[in-house]
């Protein structure tokens, strides 16, 4: 692979880039940081549910890609570089109706212009309830 995350990146000057975004407003927040790996957390609540009561799909794919996306910007010069997702899929396996959901992002390719995250997302109780890929590209800023 190649590259290696920047985990000497204190928490809060990582989860003090996700102000006045999504991640922000979704209460996502980067929990830990390894060599290829990032975890990172996410409430199931009134925000992050959809009509049924259950976890809705598109916040467990936007917890996937917003893991995938910080964990590129840990790889490459971020003064630099910008990082773009360019695909991203998820299968849910199970729901989740409360609680804090946790994903698990590794690098499974860290190129020059393109890195591959595999994000699996767990419940309170360690059960498995999505599995993605996220595809990123990272793009010279000019």
């Amino acid at each position: 692979m190649g590259q290696t995350l920047k985990k000497d990146t204190p928490l809060h000057v990582i989860n003090n880039m996700s102000k006045n975004t999504m991640l922000e407003t979704l209460d996502i927040e980067v929990t830990e940081v390894g060599d290829d790996y990032l975890i990172g957390t996410m409430p199931v609540d009134h925000r992050t549910k959809q009509p049924a009561g259950l976890l809705h799909g598109g916040a467990s794919c936007t917890l996937i890609e917003s893991l995938g996306s910080i964990g590129s910007t840990l790889v490459v010069d971020f003064k630099t570089h910008n990082i773009v997702g360019i695909e991203i899929n998820a299968n849910h396996v199970r729901s989740a109706t409360e609680g804090v959901i946790t994903g698990v992002a590794k690098l499974v390719h860290g190129g020059r212009k393109i890195h591959i995250w595999q994000v699996d997302i767990h419940n309170n109780e360690n059960k498995l309830i999505c599995t993605g890929r996220l595809t990123v590209m990272v793009i010279p800023k000019k």
